[in-house]
């Protein structure tokens, strides 16, 4: 089933407490595309990238059957994002933004991405996920991601975004601020009565709640244990194409809350992959049978008789 994801295409650059990288691939839908490859191909990618985009990063995400007919090649510098993380990598710190060819950037969909039947609005401006949606002609399930900035800064804009979707992916600490409740469960119900049939609150290594349109709808999934953080760049973004991924591989465009339990575990144990390495190094690696195996380790460790 055809897939398009849409958002931010990077040049990253990562400080962590033992190692610095440069000039590594970044930005929400390469990430989600890359992990959505995981599950399924051809993955259709929309974003802008400039001059200075390194011609490595695009055979990259070709290689792993990313349509690259959607990526804007501008004249002006790639987006381009640095950041720290502290000793125990659960924080970190924006040092510099690039926002460059994003500033006036408007998405353009043609071909086989606009008849896509999932389509993902990665996190990027509510306004370029909109313009995105609206090249869509009849998709069946639309999941989006969005961030504290944008619940700051275009809040109008973002309930536009969520009457249109639904699915919505948010992180604990943005899904309270954007409804105003230190309640997690609270705080997923009132999300959902914005827009989404589905909202899923993600919780780091602690995991992720999902909740489905009936009140005992409800899924906590746990995350696979990881020995060691080495960069979570990303995390949240493979997971959100790692379900949609998923989705699509199974043929399923209008999924019921037992389907997108699957996705999330899914999901959840592909993006666990990304924090193993600096970018994508470890989720371009990354198989279905390394997924499966890592799921029956996830079900062992969670798996109880009363």
């Amino acid at each position: 089933m055809s897939i398009v994801i849409a958002g931010t295409v990077a040049i990253d650059n990562v400080i962590t407490p033992t190692e610095k990288k440069e000039n590594l691939l970044g930005g929400s839908a390469s990430y989600a595309s890359l992990a959505a490859s995981v599950f399924t191909k051809p993955v259709h990618i929309v974003g802008v990238i400039g001059r200075d985009f390194p011609a490595g990063h695009l055979e990259l995400l070709e290689s792993h059957g990313v349509n690259l007919d959607n990526l804007e090649r501008n004249s002006g510098e790639s987006f381009t994002w640095t950041g720290e993380y502290s000793a125990d990598m659960n924080n970190r710190t924006t040092l510099k933004v690039g926002i460059n060819v994003l500033e006036h950037w408007k998405p353009a969909i043609s071909g086989a991405a606009a008849d896509a039947k999932i389509v993902v609005l990665a996190n990027m401006s509510p306004d370029n996920q909109l313009q995105t949606l609206e090249q869509c002609r009849g998709p069946q399930f639309v999941a989006a991601d969005t961030m504290d900035l944008w619940i700051e800064i275009a809040n109008e804009r973002l309930h536009d975004v969520l009457k249109k979707i639904d699915f919505l992916v948010i992180n604990e600490s943005e899904a309270k601020q954007f409804v105003g409740t230190s309640n997690l469960v609270v705080a997923g119900r009132r999300l959902q009565e914005k827009g989404p049939r589905f909202v899923v609150v993600k919780r780091g290594e602690h995991g992720s709640f999902l909740f489905g349109e009936r009140p005992e709808d409800f899924f906590a999934c746990s995350a696979y244990p990881l020995h060691s953080v080495f960069d979570p760049t990303g995390a949240g973004d493979s997971f959100l194409g790692g379900v949609a991924g998923w989705l699509a591989s199974k043929g399923i465009s209008n999924p019921t809350f037992e389907n997108l339990k699957s996705a999330v575990v899914q999901g959840s144990v592909a993006a666990s992959f990304t924090c193993e390495a600096f970018s994508t190094l470890k989720i371009q690696e990354v198989t279905q049978a390394h997924v499966d195996a890592r799921i029956k380790e996830l079900k062992s460790y969670t798996d109880f008789s009363l």
